[in-house]
């Protein structure tokens, strides 16, 4: 079995799988009123890990959609992963009690470098960094606002002290079925030594190829969103090909 996960992505806003532009909350496409729904269907299509975002949570700064992602991790059989709004480890280990597999840290992983600590030294590697960017700076607070820590410079710094995963995202890409930035990806795997699992851009089948073909470059997986429910990429078919 392949070492390059395919992630199928669900984004839940107000209980339903949605997807937005570039994190604009006023760019949005309802996909499917029932979230729990998504997740066995790619289940069923060979999915091997769910993605999930807390949409309302990213905005909140505090996990949302808790019923819909137990719900969602009682009912599959494979892992599932979630990011937003974790700022507490109450939060983390709320989400871990139901079932989630792997919790995502994002903005935290910017302003609050204690708490961030704290759930890697306690959890390893049942925590990812999300590191979203904007032209190689870190963007937060659901992607309403950028920093000034370089994408590659926060990766080396958290890996230092346990991150074992990181998923990045190009914001420039998100959404815009464009492609990845495949060249950022694998450098930002090589800077800080860590599994990075690309989220963003993704749009063809050559988009995943592209990708998995640098897994030996620490290149783990790809979040896969707007592309699946447009049907440009065919979920069976590319865990068939690829893992």
């Amino acid at each position: 079995m392949s070492s390059f996960i395919i992630y199928p992505a669900i984004d839940i806003r107000g209980g339903k799988c949605v997807r937005l532009v570039q994190g604009d909350y006023n760019q949005e496409t309802v996909y499917n009123d029932n979230p729990l729904e998504v997740a066995k269907s790619w289940e069923e299509q060979g999915g091997r890990f769910i993605h999930l975002v807390d949409l309302d949570g990213a905005k909140a700064g505090q996990p949302i959609n808790h019923d819909i992602i137990g719900r969602i991790a009682a009912s599959v059989q494979v892992p599932v992963q979630v990011g937003g709004g974790l700022r507490t480890l109450a939060d983390v280990e709320r989400l871990l009690t139901l079932g989630v597999s792997r919790v995502i840290i994002g903005t935290a992983a910017i302003e609050d470098r204690v708490f961030t600590e704290e759930v890697l030294g306690k959890y390893g590697d049942k925590v990812a960094i999300g590191i979203d960017a904007r032209n190689g700076y870190v963007a937060t607070r659901g992607w309403l606002e950028t920093s000034e820590v370089q994408a590659e410079v926060l990766a080396k710094e958290l890996a230092s002290k346990g991150a074992e995963t990181f998923i990045f995202t190009d914001i420039s890409r998100d959404g815009m079925m464009q492609g990845p930035n495949v060249e950022a990806i694998v450098s930002l795997a090589k800077a800080s030594g860590r599994s990075v699992i690309a989220s963003g851009g993704v749009t063809k089948l050559d988009d995943l190829l592209a990708l998995s073909a640098h897994s030996g470059d620490g290149v783990g997986g790809a979040i896969v969103g707007k592309a699946l429910y447009t049907g440009s990429i065919d979920l069976y078919e590319a865990v068939t090909r690829i893992g």
